[in-house]
């Protein structure tokens, strides 16, 4: 058996000549759509009618994957690559077709000059593929431009992996958002005893799209405290020369990948694992490197004009082809491939072989799944004897069962949010783990529930944080849920809407295994969040996901603790979709038992026959809710209209599974199943938990257009919990009001019915600003059964 050394000259010779091979093909996806190893000149029809894409950061991330392909081959690693800059899609399609990965994928591109032409084609192309990392890509889990997100989830990724390694590239232009300055503190999270590693690569060329980075103009010894200053322990390598360079990446390379080793058996071996100072590396190379040098007079390589297409060659403009020829032939590609266009087997021998190759490691590809184990969430149901005469807080009870999800799935079931699971009343989570943290833990009794492998990571204040590791958790095959404030939803749903993406890409591969279901839960909410007021009502985010591919999303509104428990399963078991869970951490009365909350969770929604008097008869008006408050408000009305009104025919619709409404929905009710719900001609009045134009938008395709509205309209104050419905019209009174003053045949006999409404209005008006608290009949309504 021949032992090769990683570390001579011949072997750094072959990776220069790889690296060129790498680059070659990268350029070649930019410009060319024939011709692909160039056996003629350049012709008008060889060169794409608009090349599209990015050359900045290539020749640099092909350097490192080049470097990264060696480590894994000398040290027998389980990494991938994360693609942090922006769109550099060439960089995994060129490694990946190198190694033959993107071949077994797409098998008609194949490894020779007509699979050659077919890559650089469809590169960036109508019908083909995309210029950024994305999931048509094998060995992505990255969105490629999703800038801030790579270290996030890169975390996300190797929570209990234990052997991975996840080679994380970040653009030192992505280094200057937020959230990817707060990501430096994911090594507070990583456990080195039950978790893998983070190899974190800032690609350090310089320039963003005009102008020159921050961190780029910092000195190495101002990086150095900065990195330290965070718990990192940073190295350097500097250069543009690729044969100079090559001994000094791998010298700093193996010395990181042997910290890692190191910091990983002391903790493994002695059990502690204590906070380590993980390594990172700080890549200086140009911007364009290997480029052009020069346009027009003007520096290229090494400057911001290299971030996209460096000289304008394009199928109506060959004035410059040779330009392009000469920039092409730089690479030597006579000496990569041979005769067939196939790449030379001495350079296909630097790749690694079978899942060992970066593109067609299995973690890239949804991982290595295994289903949650289950409680039966009826052994947490609450005894309904009578609807809404036990009050209790649902997050309480649903704590409860997932604190036994978390007991019977101890490596693939993680809780994530940003510090807030104490305050959305997640108490019995703590009976089950703790909070996993690798800083130093006081021993005063001020840190509560810290631990070095707990299951719960919410110790960071940061929205960012909380939702890209639970995106790296799941991409990766594993489950679990995102708790946050309503409000602050809004600041991580652009990263719902790149996740949603992603899923629909994926799902379009057949080579692409499906994705546990992504969870993401509301819990302090527009109509109860006490003392924030108007700056934490934001209930956008419903809005935001029910315009998005009806396939991937699902959004739950269960009305109380049994609703919730019995959806739980069906979200648990989700495959390939984003679920969005709006529940309520407040004392709340509890309607529902779990016998008719399993029809809900069944069936999306359900008539409630206790609440409503229309048996046997067409009812004069149908009342439905969506949500905590919608449905407590709409109960009260009826209870105030039946009482004024007992011939009034009420129907009343709890709507659980939201999205079930929608007609465009794969799993929506048909035009007679609706009907038979919501009637063809009946007034409807829909109280709904967000904005009211996502309700009028499922109502405008169906055959009912009598619709009223009741739902959040942009108003807030710091005020008593019911006064936040009544300042929306969400109350039970303008509700009652609304609903009396619209049903023919009784509108003549509203006036002293809406008479009485609006004076109550005005005394509860009156009474909280004496007070501070809601009326008594507000505090003190209960349910009574319908004579």
């Amino acid at each position: 058996m021949t032992t090769i050394d990683y570390d001579s000259p011949t072997y750094f010779d072959l990776m220069t000549r790889y690296w060129q091979a790498a680059n070659y093909l990268s350029v070649g996806q930019l410009y060319l759509k024939d011709n692909p190893l160039l056996r003629r000149k350049l012709v008008a029809s060889d060169v794409k009618f608009n090349p599209l894409g990015h050359w900045g950061t290539i020749a640099g991330q092909n350097f490192i994957y080049t470097h990264l392909n060696r480590l894994i081959n000398k040290y027998d690693l389980n990494m991938f690559y994360i693609e942090g800059p922006g769109h550099g899609g060439q960089v995994m399609i060129s490694n990946a077709y190198l190694d033959g990965t993107y071949t077994e994928t797409y098998p008609h591109i194949t490894q020779h000059e007509k699979g050659m032409k077919i890559l650089f084609k469809r590169f960036s192309f109508p019908g083909g593929a995309a210029s950024h990392a994305n999931a048509q890509i094998p060995g992505s889990i990255h969105e490629g431009g999703e800038l801030g997100y790579s270290l996030s989830h890169a975390t996300g990724a190797i929570l209990d992996n234990p052997d991975v390694i996840a080679a994380t590239v970040i653009g030192d232009g992505e280094s200057e958002t937020g959230p990817l300055a707060a990501s430096w503190f994911s090594n507070t999270f990583i456990n080195p005893i039950t978790d893998g590693a983070v190899l974190p690569i800032v690609d350090m060329n310089g320039y963003k799209i005009s102008n020159p980075t921050i961190l780029a103009r910092k000195s190495d010894d101002d990086l150095r405290q900065y990195y330290a200053g965070m718990g990192w322990e940073p190295y350097f390598v500097e250069g543009d020369d690729a044969a100079q360079l090559n001994p000094v990446m791998a010298k700093t390379l193996d010395t990181m990948i042997e910290k890692i080793r190191a910091i990983q058996q002391q903790a493994r071996t002695s059990g502690d694992s204590g906070m380590p100072h993980w390594p990172v590396l700080i890549l200086r190379t140009p911007k364009g490197w290997t480029g052009p040098k020069e346009w027009d007079g003007n520096k290229v390589e090494g400057s911001f004009r290299a971030h996209q297409i460096p000289i304008p060659v394009s199928r109506d403009h060959m004035e410059h082809a040779d330009a392009l020829t000469s920039w092409l032939q730089s690479y030597h590609p006579e000496t990569l491939f041979d005769a067939h266009g196939t790449l030379l087997p001495e350079l296909k021998a630097l790749t690694p072989t079978g899942p060992k190759r970066m593109a067609a490691n299995p973690i890239t590809n949804a991982g290595d799944q295994t289903p949650l184990v289950l409680p039966d969430y009826r052994q947490y149901a609450l005894k309904i004897t009578a609807p809404g005469q036990d009050t209790r807080q649902d997050m309480i009870i649903w704590s409860e069962y997932l604190r036994d999800v978390i007991r019977l799935n101890l490596h693939n079931f993680r809780v994530f949010g940003p510090d807030e699971t104490m305050s959305n009343r997640l108490f019995g989570l703590f009976d089950a783990t703790g909070r996993q943290w690798e800083e130093a833990i006081t021993t005063s009794g001020y840190d509560e529930d810290m631990a070095a492998a707990g299951r719960i990571i919410d110790s960071q204040l940061s929205e960012h944080q909380a939702e890209g590791f639970l995106e790296g958790y799941t991409l990766t095959g594993r489950h679990g849920v995102f708790t946050s404030y309503e409000a602050f939803l809004r600041v991580a749903d652009s990263m719902l809407t790149q996740y949603f993406k992603w899923l629909r890409e994926a799902a379009e591969q057949p080579w692409h295994r499906p994705y546990p279901g992504l969870t993401v839960v509301s819990t302090s909410t527009s109509f109860q969040q006490d003392h924030n007021g108007y700056t934490h009502m934001d209930p956008g985010v419903l809005t935001h996901l029910a315009e998005k591919k009806g396939a991937f999303i699902r959004e739950y509104l269960p009305a109380d603790a049994n609703s919730l428990l019995a959806i739980s399963p069906a979200v648990f078991a989700s495959e390939n979709t984003l679920n969005l869970l709006v529940t309520s951490k407040q004392p709340r009365p509890q309607f529902y038992t779990i016998e008719e909350a399993t029809v809900l969770a069944q069936t999306g929604l359900k008539r409630i026959d206790w609440a409503s008097t229309d048996d046997g008869v067409a009812p004069d008006v149908v009342l439905a809710a969506a949500g905590t408050e919608p449905n407590l408000e709409s109960l009260a009305a009826i209870d105030l209209l039946h009482e004024q009104f007992p011939d009034l025919k009420i129907r009343f619709i709890n709507v659980l599974d939201l999205l079930k409404l929608k007609k465009d929905d794969p799993r929506g009710l048909s035009d007679e199943e609706f009907d038979g719900y919501f009637t063809a001609d009946k007034p409807v009045f829909f109280q709904f938990h967000g904005y009211e134009d996502l309700i009028r938008a499922i109502f405008f395709d169906r055959h009912n257009h009598h619709l009223f509205v009741h739902g959040f309209r942009e108003e807030g104050a710091i005020t008593t919990p019911f006064d936040m419905r009544v300042i929306n019209q969400l109350d039970r009174f303008h509700l009652a009001k609304d609903v009396i003053q619209h049903v023919p045949g009784f509108a003549a006999r509203s006036g002293a019915f809406a008479q009485l409404m609006t004076d109550t209005l005005q005394r509860h008006y009156d009474y909280i600003r004496e007070t501070g608290e809601d009326l008594p009949e507000v505090r003190d309504w209960v349910w009574a059964p319908l004579k």
